[in-house]
């Protein structure tokens, strides 16, 4: 099992920056990516940025350039540094970490984290 916790979201302007942090815990060895996504009310869980084992990161077309995430391993801690905040980057942000399982990847999920931008 993996426990994942976020922190950091909060309420910014638009042009604004928030930094997010997530800390795993459990099986995190076994992990073999991490990443955010984030979900408006009744809508999928949209990914936003995701980082691999090997460092290999991967966007959302609507926050390239703006948003950035890393991990500190010593820390089993990825974070997601976005700038440049718009509103419509509004939501629930939430970390995610896949491991593999017997049959199919393991999906773990956070307990989501509040992004308001504001205008």
């Amino acid at each position: 099992q993996v426990q994942l916790v976020e922190s950091g979201g909060g309420l910014v302007q638009a042009g604004g920056s928030l930094r997010l942090s997530c800390v795993a815990s459990g099986r995190v060895f076994s992990i073999s990516s991490m990443g955010w996504y984030r979900q408006a009310p009744g809508n999928e869980h949209e990914l936003v940025a995701l980082i691999t084992r090997d460092d290999s990161t991967n966007y959302a077309d609507s926050v390239k350039g703006r948003f950035t995430i890393s991990r500190d391993n010593a820390k089993n801690t990825v974070y997601l540094q976005m700038n440049s905040l718009k509103p419509e980057d509004t939501d629930v942000y939430y970390c995610h970490a896949r491991a593999p399982g017997d049959y199919r990847p393991v999906d773990y999920w956070g307990q989501g984290t509040q992004v308001t931008v504001s205008s």
